[in-house]
């Protein structure tokens, strides 16, 4: 398959970025798309060029962090999948692919397709936790009793891998998703109900402070998802947060 990649390259966070052209020949639809960008850096080093650099690390849809923008869509036209689980079967011999990096104010660009997704990372330690009281006699776990349907909620709450789709996804690069479903994975539990009110007061603070948009209610990130999370934790993030601020 031959293929012309229009890569989006910018040197540091401060440079000027702009799209560059790439042909590529000998791709196999059976590669990942992250096995065909390492085609083009092979290519590219052995000509003496600068290779295009890209977020990767488990490559197996685990970590999340093969996050590209690809034709317009978060990790491409696949669903249900990340950038290293899209395959290039999904695209036609003589195909123009357009690569580019998440956009959003609070992911910027660190080098070419590379983004900051700190701010992440953030949101989850003002309160993506549960604090636990060792002095004494530790209570078994066994001995919390929990409702199947929740416990089932708050682990498919849970598979969320912070990718950043859902925010790359939204046009006013919503976090709501992200921070619905790590909001939700602990107040659908008993042990998380201790910390509830301040746990999404906080979260949901940090979430604005880090310069992410409102929800637009469109329901792109759950579309765009790679794990299939459901508007349904931003439903009840919200509520949750209603009535954490009708408590305080």
């Amino acid at each position: 398959m031959k293929l012309t990649l229009e890569i989006w390259r910018q040197e540091g966070p401060k440079a000027k970025g702009g799209m560059k052209t790439y042909p590529v020949d000998g791709i196999d639809g059976d590669m990942s798309f992250l096995e065909m960008l390492d085609v083009l850096n092979e290519e590219l080093i052995n000509k003496g060029e600068i290779p295009v650099e890209f977020d990767h690390d488990c490559r197996e849809g685990i970590c999340g962090s093969c996050d590209l923008q690809i034709n317009g869509e978060p990790h491409g036209p696949d669903r249900m999948v990340t950038t290293c689980q899209l395959h290039m079967r999904k695209f036609k011999d003589g195909d123009t692919i357009i690569i580019e990096p998440f956009r959003a104010k609070a992911f910027p660009v660190i080098k070419d397709l590379i983004v900051d997704r700190s701010a992440f990372d953030r949101i989850q330690q003002a309160g993506g936790y549960i604090s636990v009281n060792t002095s004494g006699n530790t209570v078994d776990a066994n001995a919390t009793p929990i409702e199947k349907e929740k416990a089932d909620e708050s682990f498919y709450a849970a598979t969320c891998i912070g990718c950043g789709a859902c925010v790359a996804a939204c046009k006013n690069a919503s976090a709501m998703l992200f921070t619905s479903a790590k909001v939700s994975q602990f107040a659908l539990l008993p042990q998380g109900e201790v910390e509830a009110s301040e746990r999404v007061e906080n979260m949901v603070k940090q979430m604005d402070l880090e310069g992410f948009g409102n929800c637009t209610n469109t329901g792109a990130c759950e579309i765009e998802c790679p794990k299939g999370i459901s508007l349904e934790n931003i439903a009840r993030m919200n509520r949750e947060y209603m009535s954490a601020v009708s408590e305080g």
